[in-house]
């Protein structure tokens, strides 16, 4: 068995002297053998033995000695991971695995996949405390229907926390503590945990949910050889529920995501079967939303409201984040939803123009999908109208290929551009819409 061979194999690595140069040789061989397996297209079961001989282990993350969560924010994203592209594309067809991050991307486009630095793991910024408010009334509104955990994922819950009690305390040491080995406080809020590391299934998301601004969802491949949603924290869905996604295989949820299935689903689980825990990776991706509510925006199920401004509509860009736990096997999908109001972008040279060319120039199928028929009326007019105030100002020239706005920030000497509306304001629109709907009262 693969597994009593690699077991024996590390009981030689810890012996050492003769011991390790044998075990070398024989760890080389087996590299050769497994590599010649993968790249055959035959699967190989994942290994947690192997992982204990290979797993380079991921640093701590760099402290922030110097945090103020009065004014942090997190990266732009609509510069970093590639979140906003033209020609917009969902998918490409012809794809490849790469060895030095285990992702899958593309001879001639990316699905927008890179390493992550462990740094970028968990990102928090001055809207925090409002963050952690809105989720736990979302939590005790919705109960099962945003957390829950099947059976099997139980262990990886608890995994799930401890990792964040060991992360947080090192990379946010003026907002996290360990006062114990086994607890973790949360300076901000003033709440302690404790017994950490007996805490497992809906129980351990819990504490999760009063640590950090990501929702978490939790994988699992099963016999069958598919990846199943077993379970997770998704309070800030935004247009899918919990409830009515887990126990179901990737092919079923992203069965409405255009192209998915046909394009992308045989390399994504073969990407998130074979990654390992020592290669975190990430992405993000965006959609036009109406309002701030996280947990179900309005436009999923209806439209914006009659006397919505363009400039109150949002970009919403989900920071997704993957990583896979080395004691269960878990696979962590995280999900940090940020928020910029469309007049938010004003100062992003090249951004209105970028979006009105994937808004007018992309294929059909893909926008529906986006909801383009439901706002579009409202965002194009007012996206030209930000265009032609850049190029009055001096800002583009109206001549620029939409597709080197991040290289055009650095040829003008701008930095990247952080203004964020806070989500604890209700906009413009939203505070009308209070009035009438109370004058109607």
């Amino acid at each position: 068995m693969l597994a009593d061979a690699l077991s024996l194999l590390v009981r030689v690595l810890e012996a050492g002297g003769l011991g390790l140069t044998l075990a070398l040789i024989l760890l080389a061989l087996h590299l050769r053998r497994r590599r010649a397996i993968q790249y055959d297209g035959l699967q190989v079961e994942a290994s947690p033995a192997l992982d204990k001989v290979l797993l380079q282990d991921l640093p701590d993350p760099d402290p922030l000695y110097d945090f103020d969560l009065e004014t942090a924010t997190v990266r732009n994203f609509i510069y970093a991971n590639k979140t906003m592209r033209y020609p917009y594309y969902q998918v490409s067809s012809h794809t490849y695995l790469s060895e030095t991050c285990c992702t899958e991307v593309s001879r001639d486009q990316t699905m927008a996949h890179q390493p992550m630095h462990i740094n970028h793991w968990i990102e928090i910024d001055k809207e925090y405390r409002w963050y952690l408010d809105e989720k736990a009334r979302v939590i005790k509104g919705q109960g099962k229907v945003v957390v829950d955990s099947l059976p099997e994922n139980d262990e990886a819950c608890g995994e799930l926390l401890e990792l964040l009690a060991d992360y947080l305390p090192k990379r946010y040491p003026t907002l996290f503590k360990r006062e114990a080995c086994d607890s973790i406080t949360n300076l901000v809020t003033g709440e302690r945990f404790d017994a950490v590391g007996a805490r497992k299934g809906v129980d351990a998301l819990l504490v999760v949910s009063r640590l950090v601004q990501d929702d978490f969802l939790m994988g699992r491949e099963r016999l069958d050889g598919q990846i199943y949603l077993v379970g997770g924290l998704i309070a800030f869905p935004g247009t899918y529920l919990l409830s009515q996604t887990i126990n179901k295989p990737l092919e079923v949820l992203h069965a409405p995501v255009p192209d998915f299935n046909k394009k992308l689903l045989v390399s994504v689980e073969r990407t998130l079967k074979r990654f390992r825990p020592d290669q975190p990776f990430e992405r993000s991706s965006w959609n036009i939303m109406d309002d701030r509510n996280l947990f179900w925006h309005n436009i999923a199920s209806g439209l914006p409201d009659k006397d919505m401004r363009p400039q109150d509509l949002w970009l919403r860009i989900d920071h997704q984040t993957f990583r896979k736990l080395p004691r269960t096997r878990a696979i962590i999908f995280g999900v940090r939803p940020i928020m910029r109001r469309i007049e938010d972008l004003a100062d992003s040279p090249l951004v209105p123009m970028l979006l009105e060319k994937v808004h007018t120039e992309s294929a059909e199928h893909l926008l529906k999908y986006k909801g383009v028929q439901k706002y579009g009326g409202l965002l194009l007019p007012y996206l030209r109208k930000l265009t032609r105030s850049q190029i009055e100002r001096g800002l583009i020239s109206g001549k620029d290929d939409v597709r080197s706005f991040r290289e055009l920030l650095g040829d003008k000497g701008l930095p990247v551009p952080s203004l964020q509306t806070p989500l604890s304001v209700p906009t413009e629109s939203e505070r009308r819409k209070a009035l009438r709907e109370g004058a109607a009262a």
